[in-house]
């Protein structure tokens, strides 16, 4: 009995780590005119499993 209440702590602990959210950086570098109606933009993103990044970097075309 004594190892099925180990099992089921151990389970319960590990749900537990796997359910919490782990703290995600949000870094943003707004560089085009925010009159600009279309600024050109690229975008990529990479997810490895337990780790993604994503990047969105903006700027402003010079008018002709």
């Amino acid at each position: 009995m004594r190892q099925q209440r180990k099992w089921a702590v151990a389970g319960i602990a590990l749900l537990a780590v796997v359910a919490v959210r782990h703290p995600t950086p949000d870094i943003r570098l707004l560089t085009h005119d925010i009159g600009d109606p279309r600024p050109h933009r690229f975008q990529a993103a990479i997810d490895l499993g337990l780790v993604g990044v994503s990047v969105l970097y903006t700027w402003t075309a010079r008018a002709r």
